[in-house]
C-alpha cells in the first residue's frame, strides 16, 4: 500500500476527525473509502454498511401473521 501526502485546513481535517472517530473509523480508513468509491471499487465492508442501512430503512414485506416454517420449507418440491 502505497502513501500519500494531503493538504487540508486544520479546521476541516478536525472535523473530519471527529466525524470519523463518531463512526469507529479513522481519517485515513475515509479517506480510502472515498477514493474506492470514486474510482468504482465500492469496499465490501462499506456496501455491508450500506446494505444495512437499506435493509433497516425499508420494512420486507411480509405479512404480520407470517412465520418460518422450516419443514414446510423442505418440502417444496421443485418445478423445472
Amino acid at each position: 500500500m502505497k502513501n500519500i501526502t494531503l493538504s487540508a485546513d486544520e479546521r476541516l481535517i478536525a472535523e473530519a476527525r471527529q466525524y470519523a472517530q463518531a463512526r469507529n473509523t479513522t481519517l485515513n480508513q475515509l479517506v480510502r473509502d472515498y477514493l474506492a468509491q470514486l474510482t468504482g471499487h465500492p469496499d465490501a465492508a462499506e456496501a455491508a454498511r450500506e446494505f444495512a442501512d437499506l435493509a433497516r430503512a425499508r420494512p420486507g414485506r411480509s405479512s404480520t401473521d407470517w412465520t418460518f416454517d422450516r419443514e414446510a420449507i423442505h418440502r417444496r418440491e421443485r418445478t423445472e
